[in-house]
């Protein structure tokens, strides 16, 4: 059953509120989640879980993709491929959640495989498209478009050969092609931010792609990762920067994704770390972006990607007390597919433009985002927890 919206309360969303979060599972759904969670909240579990589904999915047994298959993929992905897909974007727009589909392949490392991505986006778009709204944004991985050596090279200011220079500047076609396409059929590009090391590389591209495509509206939309100690000030800059050039900023905010691999990289290589010194200094970022970008919301379109319900809370006070219509083109929320479902459809609920990041593709390209998923929501950072504790009240609630 459709959640309704809202449209006659000022009322803030109540993230509490587990009768709208878990509206759009049946019973059976929902016990089932409740024991996938339960799983996923043993550390142990997941540590050698992972290191076990990986090796039995790259030998192909024949058990381990239908386990993978039922289990973690049905939670966390919408499908092998993108009709596949339907029934899950369709499940989301029935509670007034838009899509952002993303092709789940990555770290791939060879010309077809990186023409493959961009031709899989291009076919994400154009579904996109003919979606009736459903999903008005597609994401897409750099590192799906070109090798991470080149990009390093790039970033090092290394001097290229010719074959180097011949593959950097294929690597831009592909990203152009993308965003063109997107441009023509009316769809925005989400591009995801990256290790450090390559960051400044993929900023760059972006930076062409959003000059050349975000004139009159925003298509192309940079990451910014706010753990990262450096990214407040390149945010403020970033939007200085595209004033003055005469285009709109694309800002997606997250927290981050790779702090222990960017730790211990600046550790035995002797740099600086780039990330926070703790996670109270990287919400004041977080927090001090959506604030900029509120500000500045004639030239900014901003995406708040996050699980954390006081940063979903101050977007969302930021918008009543400065009048900014909860519709707002350039305000948008976001969550993964299959978690934080008690942010996602009650903020859907009290009338936000608010999405799932639905990933799709086979099993065997999805498991290292599968994994990555699952440690998260180990007990190690809590997510698990939350959930089940969330998940487990809805369960007492109906009394199933």
């Amino acid at each position: 059953m459709a959640n309704t919206v809202d449209t006659t309360t000022t009322k803030l969303p109540d993230f509490s509120d587990t009768a709208t979060a878990f509206a759009h599972l049946s019973d059976q759904e929902l016990k089932k989640a409740a024991w996938l969670f339960r799983m996923m909240n043993r550390p142990w579990l997941v540590k050698y879980g992972s290191s076990l589904g990986l090796v039995a999915v790259e030998w192909n047994l024949p058990f381990a993709e239908k386990i993978i298959r039922h289990t973690i993929f049905e939670q966390f992905v919408g499908g092998s491929t993108l009709l596949e897909s339907q029934k899950s974007i369709d499940r989301l727009a029935d509670s007034n959640a838009l899509t952002i589909l993303d092709y789940g392949a990555e770290a791939k490392e060879t010309e077809q495989d990186f023409n493959h991505t961009m031709n899989e986006n291009i076919r994400a778009i154009d579904f996109a498209s003919q979606s009736g709204g459903k999903i008005p944004v597609i994401s897409t991985k750099i590192t799906g478009l070109a090798r991470f050596a080149l990009l390093e090279q790039i970033q090092s200011a290394a001097t290229m050969n010719k074959e180097e220079l011949t593959e950097y500047r294929n690597a831009l076609k592909r990203l152009d092609t993308i965003c063109y396409h997107a441009a023509q059929k009316g769809v925005a590009v989400f591009i995801d931010a990256e290790e450090s090391w390559i960051q400044d590389a993929l900023d760059h591209l972006v930076w062409l792609m959003m000059k050349r495509y975000n004139k009159q509206t925003v298509v192309v939309y940079n990451t910014y990762q706010m753990y990262r100690n450096d990214r407040l000030q390149f945010l403020m800059e970033s939007a200085d920067r595209a004033r003055e050039a005469g285009f709109m900023l694309g800002a997606k905010l997250v927290r981050g994704a790779y702090m222990e691999k960017e730790r211990k990289r600046a550790e035995e290589m002797g740099y600086p770390n780039p990330i926070n010194p703790d996670k109270q200094t990287t919400d004041d970022h977080y927090n001090t972006a959506l604030r900029f970008c509120v500000d500045h919301i004639d030239e900014i379109a901003v995406c708040n990607a996050s699980h954390n319900a006081q940063s979903n809370l101050l977007l969302a006070e930021l918008m009543e007390q400065k009048g900014i219509p909860r519709n707002h083109p350039n305000t948008m929320f976001s969550q993964l597919y299959g978690m934080s479902d008690n942010l996602t459809f009650n903020l859907a609920k009290s009338g936000y433009r608010v999405s799932k990041y639905v990933p799709y593709g086979q099993v065997h390209d999805v498991i290292p985002y599968l994994i990555r998923r699952a440690q998260e929501n180990s007990s190690v950072t809590g997510d698990a927890s939350r959930e089940l504790g969330l998940i487990l009240q809805e369960v007492e609630r109906r009394g199933v």
